[in-house]
């Protein structure tokens, strides 16, 4: 690799090459902000994640073949009088309007025409709610949506009750404005932060600034290479793209303090501030690139999931980490060459100066560790299996509504319609019936299957041959125990339909179905992507290392300080948050990104490591790594921890928590595996050799 980055950055270091990198990036930023749109353009809330084979989605389709008067986006209206009784009257006056006034809706319930006994069907058993089911036409997306559901809300409360939408409409909708409010403010807190930890840590206003000022550049760069795929056709969840914005300012600004740490040592030794960058990327080149590389082929990875929104992830991220890798041997470089000595200003490192005596916090670190390996590499290895035995205690929640606030209107009818009718009304799930058997029949024998509350026909199509039945569960849709239900259901289908006397197929359709299949395919999706990343990560770093061994050790801590993140942040959360279940995605988002990120600290250790090791013993080669590494890898570790950590302030539970599980984790990873327990595993598993100093190669 050195004989393909060495002319590169040998070349960028040269007052020539530096003046053409960043006249080149400046153009390509300005062409970009001209002929291509803003990836935001094209984010959406509204993401289908299953695949077009899922279970689920065979049977919606169909539903839209059988019954395609069945078919759109269901809404729920909800009316609720904190004190007294539903005004039955008004509220079919009101629905009546919103038929009339409301494009798009293709079936709303008749209240007003309705008789009393039947208009009781949508009122709860005290009156003081009512739940009015409305469908809206195939094909809408949530910026479709909330234009209708506002003026359907600002009709609703002429009647003078609480009025809220909910169902899948109203999620979307209000999942949409979310984003749209959250998107400023996380790239503001991400920027703002990472200038003042900066600062604290470096007390140089430049040094601050020009990391800061790459990262900025290269968001205007994948911002509207994005914003090209999303007019190609990609889709991109809103999600992707605020994670995409935290893992790119956090990256960049982790691989310019690795430059910038070199930088400033080279300095010290060479006069000439081209010279003392040229010499420093040879050094800092390959462990960055490779580092930025191992990212970039975990995001890759995520090609082999069969949920679409982590496939999504793929294209998004492996962009963002190639435009990074590139921006890390070339921008970053010439913004600090063109700075030069000012960039460290008020403490400007001379030439000839000689390296104050080491006793700072990661020297002393190094010489206990490399004193005592066992010690302090056994109480990081205890402290990490403990944590890691929390996983055992995993549980998902499945109901996305949950993750919201508790404020959000869609949320607000739900809890309604959960306290006041039954739970299972609130999404019930479609089945397709295909055979000619009786369908009164089929629906009385999936009645008295285990978690069901009702199941009642609804329509049949012309010829006979294909009926949809509606099924309401005791537990509301998104519970597990619902899903367990309709697993059960699609497990024993065809005894059901022995017991009905009849013949055919059974195709489960709805929320409750695509929930299901999202728990079966996640299950699916961790374990081949943990699989395939931790193999490649391992042929990977054969590579870096040209060893076998040393890989091993690096991989199975990552992993293993991946476990402990991951149960010391269940507990964490549970703890001080409350919250004792979280989303599918995070243990597996969680993993890309600690695995991916974490493996960089160690490549930066290591690689010090064989530097080092051509010029000392093995002892003191560990120790000098240990100790020259430390400070700038737990400053980048800080800040990176500290900028996932911004995803805590999205109003979505999932990103809370993996913002939260992420930033602990990279703590994890910076403060005691890099800095305790894999120098313990080098000293225990490297052998010494028999010279005291090896032969050194000539790099210089």
């Amino acid at each position: 690799m050195r004989k393909v980055l060495w002319p590169l950055t040998d070349w960028a270091a040269t007052k020539k090459g530096m003046w053409t990198v960043l006249a080149g990036w400046l153009i390509i930023i300005v062409l970009l902000s001209i002929f291509a749109p803003a990836a935001r353009d094209y984010g959406t809330s509204a993401f289908e994640s299953l695949p077009d084979d899922a279970a689920s989605i065979e049977a919606a389709e169909k539903v839209e073949t059988y019954f395609p008067d069945d078919g759109g986006t269901p809404a729920i209206l909800v009316f609720n009088e904190s004190k007294g009784k539903v005004d039955a009257t008004e509220a079919g006056r009101i629905l009546e309007e919103i038929e009339k006034e409301i494009d798009g809706i293709t079936s709303i319930a008749p209240f007003a025409q309705l008789p009393p006994p039947a208009q009781a069907e949508f009122l709860s058993e005290d009156g003081s709610a009512a739940a009015i089911p409305i469908v809206f036409q195939e094909g809408f997306s949530s910026e479709d949506f909330e234009p209708r559901i506002e003026a359907i809300t600002d009709i609703a409360k002429k009647s003078g009750s609480e009025v809220y939408v909910t169902g899948p409409a109203g999620i979307a909708t209000d999942t949409t404005a979310l984003f749209s409010r959250a998107d400023i403010v996380l790239l503001l807190s991400t920027v703002v932060l990472i200038l003042v930890l900066l600062i604290v840590i470096y007390r140089s206003p430049l040094l601050a600034f020009i990391p800061l000022f790459a990262s900025g550049m290269v968001y205007a760069v994948t911002d509207r290479i994005l914003g090209l795929y999303g007019a190609a056709g990609l889709e991109m969840s809103s999600q992707a793209l605020s994670i995409m914005t935290i893992l790119l300012f956090a990256a960049v600004t982790d691989y310019s303090l690795f430059v910038l740490a070199r930088f400033r040592e080279e300095l010290k030794r060479h006069e000439n501030k081209f010279e003392a960058m040229k010499y420093a990327m040879r050094e800092t080149g390959e462990p960055v690139f490779f580092s930025g590389g191992t990212v970039l082929a975990a995001m890759l990875v995520l090609f082999f999931a069969a949920i679409r929104d982590y496939q999504s992830f793929a294209p998004l991220f492996a962009t963002v980490m190639a435009v990074i890798m590139l921006a890390s041997i070339t921008l970053v470089p010439a913004l600090f060459t063109l700075f030069g000595r000012r960039s460290f200003w008020p403490r400007v490192p001379k030439a000839g100066e000689e390296s104050k005596k080491e006793n700072g916090l990661w020297s002393r670190v190094a010489r206990f560790v490399t004193k005592k390996p066992a010690l302090s590499g056994g109480i990081v290895l205890a402290f990490l299996i403990l944590s890691s035995l929390n996983v055992f205690n995993l549980k998902y929640e499945f109901d996305t509504l949950k993750s919201f606030p508790e404020d959000m209107p869609s949320l607000v009818g739900y809890n309604i319609i959960d306290e006041k009718f039954s739970a299972g009304d609130l999404s019930p799930t479609t089945i397709v019936y295909e055979g000619t058997g009786d369908p009164a029949a089929v629906a009385e024998a999936l009645s008295e299957q285990e978690g069901v509350l009702s199941a009642v026909p609804a329509s049949s199509t012309a010829s006979g041959n294909a009926h949809e039945l509606t099924v309401a569960f005791e537990k509301n849709p998104y519970a597990a125990a619902s899903l367990d239900a309709l697993a059960g259901l699609r497990a024993g289908k065809e005894a059901v339909l022995r017991e009905a006397d009849a013949e055919g197929n059974l195709y489960f359709a709805g929320e409750t179905a695509e929930k299901l299949d999202d728990r079966e395919l996640n299950e699916r999706d961790t374990i081949l992507i943990v699989v395939i990343e931790v193999a490649l990560l391992f042929a990977m770093l054969i590579v870096l290392t040209r060893s076998w061994k040393m890989p091993l050790y690096m991989v199975g801590t990552i992993v293993l300080s991946f476990l402990s993140a991951l149960g010391l942040g269940l507990f964490l959360t549970n703890a001080l948050f409350g919250i004792d279940a979280i989303s599918t995605r995070v243990p597996l988002y969680s993993f890309v990104f600690l695995v991916a990120l974490g493996i960089d600290y160690n490549i930066i250790l290591v690689s010090r490591f064989l530097e080092e090791r051509k010029k000392h013993p093995l002892k003191k080669a560990v120790e000098i790594a240990t100790a020259k590494t430390g400070g700038v890898i737990s400053s980048a570790g800080i800040i990176l921890a500290a900028t996932f950590a911004v995803l805590m302030t999205q109003p979505i539970e999932v990103l809370f928590v993996f913002g939260f599980i992420v930033a602990v984790g990279i703590l994890i990873d910076t403060f005691f595996v890099r800095g305790l327990l894999l120098p313990a595993l080098i000293l225990f598993f490297e052998k010494e050799e028999k010279s005291d100093v090896p032969v050194s190669r000539e790099v210089r």
